[in-house]
């Protein structure tokens, strides 16, 4: 692992309330963050808005409002929501701020002086709601974006252009020498077979018609384009062109920096093809990873702020707990792939993996300490094989955690971990602890309640990145000091001899399939 980690969740378009498609983007960036913490890296988190563009002004005027008012409101209920859900975000840029302003203006200003940018006339079709324009060839003859497959309109008007042309050799050398730089693999296959091999124009940077926008210096009747502002963030949270720059020297120029881009598959051409062309007319250095998750449906049907179909993850939250929300997110489906919402699959990934497996395991382990030894975890003496099996499953999954973590596949790592809670709700069947109390076996006795021990532990600390609250409840009932609670210590076998363990409360109680799927979906009715 390189010494620092840079993360960075695209900064959400505030043009309606957060929903629990934004929930799962940042929650995914957030087990991320906590993880490469865990590990001792140096981590810095970055999130926040896009606020800038047509759109916001149209919903602006529609509400009776300023667009600063507007996108002010937005704005603050995506940093309620993070922190209900538990986001460990280091910043949260705004694009309306004064340090961010400057920089767009800094960083336009050095691209034309460079001639990477022209002044030309814009004659084609626009799709407001994603801010984008499009070809002939690429609207068809129904004129519908291929996005979001809503109409365009003809526009045309005087525009700065960008060259893409100039740097797209570079572009492809990078895709080439660099295969994860784009993740997963069929996005870059997308990006090449839909936007580069039929031939890329020059980028329309900005825009006369609108005056929601950061002025150019030399052409103040022009806007930079939404995508040319809003791309800049990562930069310019960090301090870049400013006169503090020292967080971008670390988390940006440092080559001992990780740099790893999460956005959704609908704007990932932004990012892995004319994001990397700014960073190389700036003489910049491109990110390490722009990975490309899938996007949510809510009962077979695209998620869409403008569609009205979502839900928030508030009132789950209230009901269920952060960590339910967490989990389901995180769990469900496979990082990088297209997910669904749905109350009968949120119950039961509840009820699978935290009620049934983990509570479980957690609640017989627990009262069994309590009842045949005090509460007093034992020491593991003489382990049998069984012992032994599970020692090396414990090494096998925590290597194979850390390297599919390492490789942002999320969901599988966590898979990994709760494989092993799975191997020790069996290794209780097999070990049969209450025939071994009956029979005087006191020190087989002890040996199962040392490994069920470690198991638990190592497997909370696996999973305490995404179960933020829960995992320090569980290390709480098991009385572990600050020296135990550190990553370094799942490393060793059973060090937790004598600590003093409390029955405690079930931390996911089962929850009622009938009753519960009938309350989350009156959430997405309404």
């Amino acid at each position: 692992m390189k010494k620092r980690f840079y993360i960075t969740t695209p900064i959400y378009y505030p043009s309606a309330n957060a929903h629990i498609g934004h929930a799962y983007c940042t929650t995914m960036c957030d087990i991320l963050a906590r993880y490469k913490r865990m590990r001792g890296v140096e981590t810095y988190f970055l999130t926040g808005t896009d606020e800038h563009g047509e759109k916001i002004q149209k919903n602006a005027e529609a509400k009776g409002v300023s667009p600063q008012q507007f996108v002010d409101e937005i704005a603050n209920n995506f940093q309620n929501l993070w922190k209900a859900m538990k986001i460990s975000n280091d910043d949260f840029i705004r694009t309306t701020q004064d340090r961010h302003v400057k920089v767009v203006q800094d960083v336009f200003s050095k691209l034309y002086q460079n001639g990477d940018i022209y002044l030309g006339r814009y004659e084609g079709w626009y799709c407001t709601p994603c801010e984008s324009f499009w070809t002939d060839t690429q609207v068809g003859e129904e004129h519908l974006c291929p996005d979001c497959h809503r109409p365009v309109h003809k526009a045309s008007e005087e525009s700065y252009f960008f060259k893409t042309q100039k740097y797209l050799p570079n572009l492809l050398e990078i895709m080439d020498k660099n295969p994860k730089f784009i993740l997963p693999i069929n996005r870059k296959n997308e990006m090449m077979n839909t936007f580069i091999k039929p031939g890329l124009d020059d980028l329309c940077v900005s825009r006369t018609s609108f005056d929601w926008g950061v002025q150019i210096r030399e052409n103040p009747k022009h806007v930079i384009y939404v995508w040319m502002d809003a791309l800049t963030n990562y930069i310019s949270a960090l301090g870049y062109d400013s006169d503090n720059p020292e967080k971008f020297k670390k988390f940006w120029e440092d080559p001992d920096c990780e740099i790893v881009h999460i956005v959704g598959a609908d704007i990932s051409r932004f990012h892995v093809i004319y994001w990397p062309m700014f960073l190389m007319g700036l003489g910049l250095r491109v990110p390490d990873r722009v990975f490309v998750h899938g996007l949510l449906d809510l009962n077979g049907e695209k998620m869409s702020k403008s569609r009205g179909n979502v839900v928030s993850p508030l009132p789950l939250i209230d009901k269920y707990g952060v960590d339910t929300v967490r989990w389901f997110l995180a769990r469900e489906f496979s990082f990088g792939s297209d997910g669904r919402f749905s109350p009968e699959l949120f119950v039961e990934r509840i009820n699978v993996d935290l009620a049934n497996n983990y509570g479980n395991l957690i609640n017989r382990t627990s009262a069994m300490i309590n009842k045949y030894f005090d509460g007093v975890v034992p020491e593991l003496k003489n382990p049998s094989q069984k012992e032994k099996d599970l020692q090396f499953l414990t090494e096998k999954v925590i290597k194979n955690y850390e390297n599919l973590m390492d490789d942002l596949k999320v969901t599988e790592a966590l898979s990994e971990a709760t494989e092993l809670l799975n191997a020790a709700n069996k290794y209780i069947e097999e070990s049969q602890p209450w025939v071994l109390s009956k029979e005087g076996k006191i020190e087989e006795l002890g040996n199962v309640m040392a490994v069920l021990t470690n198991s638990i532990i190592v497997g909370t600390k696996l999973l305490s990145p995404a179960l933020v609250e829960s995992s320090e409840k569980v290390f709480d009932q098991f009385g572990l000091p600050k020296e135990l609670r550190s990553y370094e210590s799942v490393y060793k076998f059973c060090p937790y001899t004598g600590l003093k363990v409390s029955k405690g409360n079930p931390l996911f109680p089962r929850l009622d399939p009938k009753i519960e799927t009938e309350y989350i979906a009156s959430l997405a009715a309404k």
